[in-house]
């Protein structure tokens, strides 16, 4: 059996996506850009879509500019978005820390985190001066899937002059949407965590929000973002997105059953050996650190037929500790053993049973 616990990384295409996105890719398949029929029909496309989004987020539609995924809207907004300094937190995705000091408007700092995983209000306030325009916390850590309290710091933020950006890509599936962003100034998403197709997503940045451009040499996006843009994509990231919420209860229910199914059949097995890492966790994510885990058990889990991940999927091939286990107060040691298996829709008992059986055996051996 071959067994894929690694949707947090990346989601199957939705067939209904992908049906939606066929007329894009074989007939309408005009410039957005261009002034004739096909490029009307294609500018209608996205029109469509951006309003649609716009619906389900319960923003502007002209406060959404699209994007190549999620690493681009992050790293756009921690350069470009806003005034003054910002406020990063240290668990954030490396797309926005490794950006964080290329920040144009001011200085970029750091907030602390606990040691399960969330960043307190206690500790957050203080960080936040006069010279902050921008505070960055993730909705739900990719790594651990701990959530943040994204309305509570936001609030806080605001109390301080400043704006708020969350970057919500782990968190589309299983937390409400709309609701953060109507706590938020900005908000970063990428269909291809959702069920929609890889290399679109979006950044969302309220009216009246200043935000400096990103790719210059075309007037796509107001402007603020060239080059032409992914009709087919943005076709059918809108329709993952509005399932992922439509579904969002059911898929919580789902998937939490699922991981808690897991953690308690390896718990029972191995005993005092693994630490569930983070408090407050997305229910799609299970992050585990075993006293004799890290690379070498992904690999072992991954011949035996148990797809999981070291962490994020952009930092799998570095041999490196997990920045967001330190910040939580890891050695460097336990920090490069724990190992993140996610589920989804598609994952069934079944499956779910016989990874944990793998991963039993595997250590047990």
């Amino acid at each position: 059996m071959k067994v894929y616990l690694d949707y947090a990384a990346t989601t199957p295409l939705i067939p209904e996506v992908f049906e939606e996105m066929l007329p894009v890719l074989k007939e309408d398949f005009g410039n957005p850009d261009s002034l004739h029929a096909a490029g009307r029909r294609a500018a209608q496309y996205v029109t469509d879509a951006r309003d649609r989004i716009a619906g389900v987020l319960g923003v502007k539609s002209s406060e959404i500019y699209f994007t190549s995924g999620g690493t681009e809207a992050d790293n756009w907004a921690v350069r470009a978005m806003g005034k003054g300094g910002a406020i990063v937190s240290p668990i954030e995705h490396a797309a926005l820390l490794s950006a964080a000091p290329l920040r144009v408007l001011g200085e970029s700092k750091f907030c602390g985190v606990g040691e399960d995983g969330i960043v307190r209000l206690s500790d957050f306030v203080g960080t936040v001066s006069e010279e902050v325009g921008l505070v960055c916390v993730m909705a739900v850590n990719n790594e651990t899937g701990c959530v943040q309290p994204i309305e509570e710091l936001a609030k806080a933020t605001h109390a301080r002059g400043a704006a708020f950006f969350s970057d919500c890509v782990q968190a589309a599936c299983s937390q409400d949407l709309k609701k953060i962003a109507s706590a938020c100034e900005g908000i970063s998403l990428s269909a291809h965590k959702i069920g929609g197709p890889k290399g679109v997503g979006a950044l969302v940045v309220k009216k009246g929000v200043s935000l400096r451009p990103v790719i210059v040499g075309g007037e796509q996006e107001r402007s603020l973002r060239g080059g032409t843009l992914n009709v087919a994509g943005i076709v059918g990231f809108a329709r993952a997105l509005e399932l992922a919420q439509e579904r969002r209860e059911a898929f919580c229910v789902h998937t939490a059953h699922l991981r808690d199914f897991f953690e308690q059949k390896i718990i029972e097995a191995l005993g005092s050996g693994i630490t569930v890492d983070g408090k407050n966790r997305a229910p799609n994510v299970s992050h585990l650190t075993f006293e004799r885990g890290g690379e070498a058990l992904l690999n072992l889990l991954d011949l035996r037929g148990v797809m999981a991940s070291g962490g994020a999927a952009c930092s799998a091939h570095a041999a490196l500790p997990s920045h967001v286990l330190t910040a939580m107060g890891r050695s460097p040691d336990e920090a490069k053993r724990g190992i993140r298996f996610s589920f989804g829709f598609e994952t069934t008992e079944e499956e779910t049973l016989f990874a944990a059986q793998t991963v039993i055996e595997a250590l047990k051996g």
